[in-house]
C-alpha cells in the first residue's frame, strides 16, 4: 500500500509504502516521524488516516480531475466546433467519442481512499468496502473547521 501525505513539520509532499507491520511514517525530507498506531491498519484495510488522527475516509477514483476536466471541455470544444460548420453527424460523433471514452477510463481507472481532513492518499488497499463515496456535507464541515483554526 502507498500513502501520499503533506509532512506535519515540513509540509513537503510525501509518498511512502507501507503495511500492516510498519510502525511509523519518517518523513524523507526532515526526518519527523508519525508513529502509526494499532488500530490505523488492520491487514489490508485502513481505518483510520496515518498522518491526522482522522478516521473520515472516502473512495473516490484515482484519476486526476484536472486531466478529466480537460477531456470533457475539448470533447465540447470539438464538438461545438462541429456544430458552427454544421455537420450534425460530426458534433454527436465527438460528444459520443468522448462519452465513450470517459466511460471506459472511469471502468479502467481504480480507486483511492482519500482524508477528508488533511486531504492525504491511500492507494494499493484492497478493502474499501468500509469507506463511502464523498460525501459534501463531511468535506464541509472539514473546510469550515480548518478556516476557523486558521483565523
Amino acid at each position: 500500500m502507498n500513502v501520499t501525505y503533506a509532512c506535519p513539520a515540513c509540509e513537503v509532499g510525501v509518498r511512502l509504502t507501507f503495511d500492516s507491520k510498519t510502525p511509523a511514517l519518517v518523513c524523507p525530507h526532515c526526518g519527523e516521524r508519525l508513529a502509526i498506531s494499532g488500530d490505523a491498519v488492520a491487514g489490508d484495510s485502513v481505518k483510520r488516516c496515518l498522518s491526522c488522527p482522522s478516521t473520515d475516509l472516502y473512495v473516490r477514483k484515482d484519476f486526476p480531475q484536472r486531466v478529466g476536466m480537460a477531456f470533457v471541455a475539448a470533447g465540447v470544444i470539438g464538438s461545438s466546433i462541429a456544430w458552427y460548420y454544421m455537420d450534425v453527424y460530426w458534433t454527436f460523433g465527438i460528444l459520443f467519442a468522448t462519452a465513450i471514452a470517459d466511460f471506459a477510463l472511469y471502468i479502467v481507472v481504480g480507486d483511492a481512499l482519500m482524508c477528508y481532513r488533511c486531504q492525504s492518499q491511500y492507494r494499493g488497499v484492497k478493502e474499501m468496502n468500509s469507506h463511502d463515496s464523498f460525501d459534501l456535507e463531511m468535506h464541509e464541515r472539514y473546510r469550515q473547521l480548518a478556516a476557523r483554526l486558521e483565523q
